[in-house]
C-alpha cells in the first residue's frame, strides 16, 4: 500500500508539472466570461487536459491527490482518472463538497459519479440541499445518468421528475439551468418519457413564478423541435423492432390429419 501511495505522489507531482508547463495566462484571464471561479489555475485548455488524462489512464490513487492538491485542472483531470467502481458515497459527498465552479461539478458527474452505483441516491440526498452547486449536482448529474446510462431506468429517472418539479422554484441560475437540462435529457431518451417532461414542462411554463415558468418554457422549447420528435420516432421504431414477436397459438390439427 505504501508503494501506491508514493507512487500516486510522484505521478501528481508530474501531472501538476505538465499542467504548469501547459498553462497560459490568456486561457487563465477566459475563466471569468464563462463563470468559472478558479483561484488555483493554470489556465489548461480542456481538450489538454482530457489528452493528458488519457496518458495516464484510470488510476484511484492518482484521481485522490489531484482532487486533494485543489487545483482547477487537476480537480478536472480527477474526474477523467478516477475509478468509477471504486468511488463511495462518502468520496461523492466529499468532491461535491469541495465544488466551487459550475465547470467541475458538471464534469465530475458527467465523467465519473454517473457511472457510480450510487447515482440515484444522491440524486435524491443533494436535490434539497441549500449549497447551490450541490443542488446543482443533483441535476447534473440526473442528465448525464439520463444520457450515459443504456439500461431500462425509465422507473428511476420518473421518480426523479418530482425533484426537478421541487427545485424548479429555485431562482439561482445554476440549479435553474440544472434543473432545465436534466428533464431537457431525460426527456429524448424515449417517448414515454418524453410526454412525462412535456407534461411536467407545461405545468411549469404556465407557473405566475419567473424560475419554473423559465424552465417549463426553456424546456418545451427544445423537446418540441421537430429533430425531437424525428429522434423519439426511430428510438420508438428501433425498440418495437427489437421485441421479440408475439408467439402465435398453433392451429388446430384437422380430423383428417389426427387420425
Amino acid at each position: 500500500m505504501a508503494r501506491v501511495e508514493r507512487s500516486a505522489r510522484e505521478l501528481v507531482e508530474d501531472v501538476l508539472a505538465a499542467l504548469k508547463r501547459a498553462g497560459t495566462v490568456k486561457h487563465r484571464d477566459g475563466h471569468a466570461r464563462y463563470g468559472i471561479v478558479a483561484p488555483k489555475a493554470f489556465g489548461v485548455k480542456m481538450g489538454e487536459i482530457q489528452k493528458l488524462a488519457k496518458s495516464y489512464g484510470k488510476n484511484h490513487e492518482l484521481a485522490g491527490k489531484l482532487w486533494a492538491s485543489g487545483w482547477y485542472e487537476a480537480r478536472m483531470m480527477a474526474a477523467y482518472v478516477e475509478e468509477a467502481e471504486r468511488v463511495t458515497p462518502a468520496q461523492m459527498d466529499r468532491w461535491c463538497a469541495g465544488f466551487a465552479d459550475w465547470s467541475v461539478c458538471d464534469t465530475v458527474c458527467f465523467a465519473v459519479f454517473d457511472r457510480t452505483p450510487h447515482a440515484f441516491a444522491k440524486i435524491e440526498q443533494w436535490h434539497t440541499r441549500p449549497e447551490e452547486l450541490v443542488k446543482r449536482a443533483a441535476f447534473a448529474l440526473l442528465a448525464s445518468v439520463a444520457l450515459h446510462d443504456k439500461r431500462d431506468i425509465d422507473d428511476e429517472l420518473v421518480r426523479c421528475l418530482p425533484f426537478c418539479a421541487t427545485a424548479a422554484s429555485d431562482q439561482r441560475n445554476f440549479v435553474k439551468k440544472g434543473v432545465s437540462w436534466a428533464l431537457r435529457t431525460v426527456g429524448v431518451r424515449n417517448a414515454a418519457l418524453h410526454a412525462k417532461v412535456i407534461a411536467l414542462a407545461t405545468r411549469l411554463a404556465a407557473s405566475v413564478d419567473s424560475p419554473p415558468r423559465w424552465i417549463g418554457k426553456d424546456v418545451l422549447r427544445d423537446l418540441e423541435r421537430p429533430l425531437v420528435a424525428k429522434k423519439l420516432a426511430k428510438i420508438s421504431a428501433r425498440q418495437t423492432s427489437s421485441r421479440p414477436a408475439p408467439r402465435t397459438a398453433a392451429a388446430p390439427r384437422s380430423r383428417r390429419a389426427a387420425r
